[in-house]
């Protein structure tokens, strides 16, 4: 993929006069002749931009070997990318561990694909703002692994290089889009992985492969080195088999970051230093309107349930509440997604308008990729890309807009219940992992890929932190509890899990 473009060429006259269409502009004659003398004149600033350079945010690391593709004995869940070894430094609270990245996420030197064929052969020359606190706390990057393509599947079987299997029932698949993530570190190929979020994406596979994954509040981990789809709605956290190293990373991570132009005030705490085992200082709300979807299970239900049972034998406080709004989550989530990842892609998957450091390198190969190859897209990414820009165009963005408010509406009803609560309480996913299906029609494919959201979804759109914890099984395949808490308090979200974990908890047999 090129870095470079080739130096600014005015536009044409018939270029012109397309581009004013696009804004609905019908130009005189003398119009487009004025404009052809204004734009060559404004484009001598351009072409001195070329000569400028600019500081970019890169850690300082000597020449990295670029790792390697392994193959099925080495890899039978289809969980890595590529392995590599980036040591981190001598001491740190994360010395020892080793990490694995969501192929989303930049490590520079080494291939990052984001699960897709339109990213083949792209190798970023910086490190995710992340990856650089990861290595400075000790950690070793080891690993580069699987995901959805272009993360936009909830499944676990849509990478370009074929399904994530499941490491708790490899007749299943893993759950997506950080579907490698969950495998690598359910199955010991290291010790903790980050995801990323944007409709459940961390907690989805958590709670189909028997793991641990902690959506932080929205914006307190920096996103700055990783491809995202929505800049409100992009989340980036931990995945581990247990909530104390969840936490452990999350004090690593999260944090300002001048260079990420969607954070605004950062506030973090001590996140590990705040877990506790005892259950009587905790109050949790049993949200009604987890349960009981159209496509939930009833054994999902009844675990979770049971869970919570358990917990407030332990000592908890429960209470039943009630959020209808929850309901209309997804919708109102949808209603984000489909017009900002059209407008995010539409600028080249970097955005505007935000102050920040923005990837060059990034716009100019992503650009460059998706007017050559976008039927390479997936087909969920298509079925966006269309709609999204059909509301755009035919409805003003009248839907987007009111999504957006109404979000905020969901956010201030959780707070409101919040209020009385510590946490809310319900399972993660209606249902339990997919079973591995190689013949799929296209509407099986977006079914399958996006009909476990109903509860993950709502909280990307407000932002909330959720974490999903391992809470039994039906039918011989995981259950996941999630605890969704208020915004910046990841702490007490953290604690929720860790207390379950630790005084009823579940573990893979």
């Amino acid at each position: 993929m090129s870095e470079t473009p080739p130096n600014v060429r005015p536009p044409t006259p018939e270029e012109i006069r397309e581009k004013a269409a696009q804004h609905y502009i019908d130009l005189s004659d003398d119009e487009v002749e004025d404009f052809e003398t204004a734009i060559v004149d404004t484009l001598e600033g351009y072409e001195r931009m070329d000569e400028l350079t600019v500081p970019t945010p890169e850690r300082e690391y000597t020449t990295r070997d670029p790792g390697y593709e392994p193959g099925p004995e080495e890899d039978p869940l289809n969980a890595f990318v590529r392995k590599c070894a980036v040591a981190g430094s001598d001491s740190g609270p994360l010395s020892g561990y080793e990490v694995g990245l969501k192929d989303s996420i930049a490590l520079a030197g080494i291939e990052m694909t984001v699960g897709s064929k339109l990213f083949e052969g792209y190798v970023p020359t910086t490190d995710a703002t992340l990856v650089t606190r990861l290595l400075d706390a000790g950690a070793s990057i080891t690993g580069k692994l699987n995901m959805e393509d272009m993360a936009f599947s909830g499944s676990g079987e849509l990478s370009a290089t074929g399904p994530v299997l499941n490491p708790t029932d490899r007749d299943h698949i893993a759950g997506g889009s950080s579907s490698g993530s969950i495998a690598a570190v359910v199955n010991g190929d290291v010790d903790v992985a980050i995801g990323t979020d944007q409709g459940g994406s961390i907690r989805i596979p958590a709670a189909w492969s028997g793991g641990v994954g902690h959506k932080p509040t929205h914006t307190l981990v920096p996103y700055t080195g990783i491809i995202g789809l929505g800049h409100s709605f992009d989340h980036v956290g931990p995945m581990a088999t247990n909530v104390e190293d969840c936490a452990r990373v999350l004090d690593v991570i999260a944090g300002k970051d001048p260079d990420d132009p969607r954070q605004g005030h950062v506030p973090t705490e001590e996140y590990a230093d705040a877990l506790s085992e005892d259950p009587s200082d905790l109050t949790i709300g049993i949200l009604e309107e987890g349960f009981g979807h159209e496509a939930s299970e009833a054994g999902v239900d009844e675990t979770v349930r049971e869970a919570l049972s358990d917990l407030e034998a332990a000592g908890a406080e429960t209470t039943e509440i009630s959020i209808p709004m929850h309901l209309d989550g997804l919708a109102i989530w949808n209603g984000i997604v489909m017009e900002e990842t059209t407008a995010l892609v539409r600028d080249e998957g970097v955005g505007k308008y935000d102050k920040g450091h923005y990837d060059t390198q990034l716009a100019d190969a992503f650009g460059k990729a998706r007017r050559a190859q976008a039927d390479d897209y997936l087909t969920t990414v298509k079925l966006t890309l269309i709609l999204g820009q059909y509301l755009s165009d035919e409805y003003r963005s009248h839907y987007y807009t009111k999504a957006k408010n109404l979000a905020r509406e969901l956010g201030r009803r959780y707070d409101e219940a919040l209020s009385t609560v510590d946490v809310l309480a319900m399972p993660t996913t209606p249902q339990t992992a997919h079973e591995q299906q190689d013949t799929l029609t296209r509407l099986e494919v977006i079914d399958r890929a996006l009909n476990m959201l109903s509860n993950t979804a709502p909280s990307d759109a407000t932002g909330h932190p959720a974490i999903s914890v391992p809470a039994g099984e039906s039918n011989g395949l995981p259950v996941g509890l999630m605890f969704v808490g208020s915004q910046f308090d990841d702490r007490t979200v953290l604690r929720a899990g860790y207390t379950y974990e630790q005084s009823v908890g579940w573990t893979l047999g």
